[in-house]
């Protein structure tokens, strides 16, 4: 019989503790406020404020925001994600057109957009998706756009409008590795997202994807995911900590040193990504600009 080790209770406590490199400023200063106003006088949500983004500060401090498009109401419950979870309301028809005019007020170079999952909907929003992109390119044909879109279960025709739009990027996140599907992301599948990502790249768009870490996984599956990922001819990765929002949430197994996250980017690079942002507070969007034309 094999014994495990004694890991003593403070031992595990220390281990997660949260370490002194995922201090974050608080947000402040004229930008900021900018950014706020907007995203409050237009009713707009942002992925920064739903999903506690620790960047928040950084990000809206240069003026810059991811935008939420669909609501702020997903239809999964995966076991990592703040974003509120059950049926959503009506989607507005007029949000495309408030997102494409809060962008050219801001004079975003690149913008980011996402949205909750909206499974019940037939086309699980692709045409609110595919307004957004070409309003916001009639109102500000310089910006460049990323988009990061949800789990189309398999509905491929919708996965097409949604990316026809004329975004540069487009961006779906695998989130964790094969393993820890059933306990993070239990409605979704590991081999249903890569063939998305797949089918992305195929269309010829510059493919994305991210995945936090800290949440189980071993150093050989983080390995396995990009090598998967590598297959699929992905272009951009994107590494950060996993965080959890709240009791209710999979707890921190550990936190990952910034060494550790320099090793899984050259390893990502080696495996022929082109390009990896591998760090304790990256997150999908995180410096999103410097990786569009890659």
């Amino acid at each position: 019989m094999i014994e495990l080790p004694v890991v003593s209770k403070e031992t595990v406590e220390k281990k997660r503790r949260k370490p002194d490199w995922l201090r974050v400023k608080l947000p402040i200063g004229p930008e900021y406020a900018k950014v706020r106003k907007l995203v409050d006088e237009n009713k707009l949500h942002t992925i920064c404020e739903s999903g506690n983004c620790p960047n928040m500060g950084e990000c809206w401090g240069a003026g810059t925001a991811t935008f939420m498009i669909l609501g702020n109401v997903c239809t999964r419950s995966c076991s990592f994600c703040a974003v509120a979870t059950g049926r959503p309301p009506e989607y507005d028809t007029d949000e495309p057109r408030r997102v494409a005019e809060s962008i050219k007020t801001m004079g975003v170079k690149h913008a980011v957009i996402t949205s909750v999952n909206r499974d019940e909907l037939k086309d699980r929003g692709a045409e609110i998706w595919y307004q957004t992109v070409v309003q916001t390119k009639q109102l500000s044909p310089t910006t460049t756009i990323e988009t990061l879109i949800p789990d189309v279960k398999g509905n491929w025709a919708a996965l097409e409008r949604m990316i026809e739009g004329g975004q540069e990027v487009v961006s779906h996140n695998m989130e964790t590795v094969r393993e820890l599907y059933r306990p993070v992301r239990p409605q979704a599948k590991y081999d249903r997202s890569l063939e998305e990502l797949d089918r992305i790249k195929k269309f010829g768009k510059r493919s994305k994807s991210g995945a936090m870490l800290g949440l189980g996984e071993t150093d050989d599956q983080v390995f396995q995911l990009m090598d998967d990922l590598a297959a699929v001819k992905l272009d951009v990765l994107t590494l950060g900590q996993y965080l959890q929002p709240t009791k209710r949430h999979h707890e921190v197994i550990e936190f990952i040193h910034p060494d550790k996250f320099e090793f899984f980017k050259e390893e990502g690079l080696k495996r022929g990504i082109k390009y990896v942002e591998s760090g304790p507070l990256v997150r999908s969007s995180y410096h999103a600009e410097r990786h569009v034309n890659v």
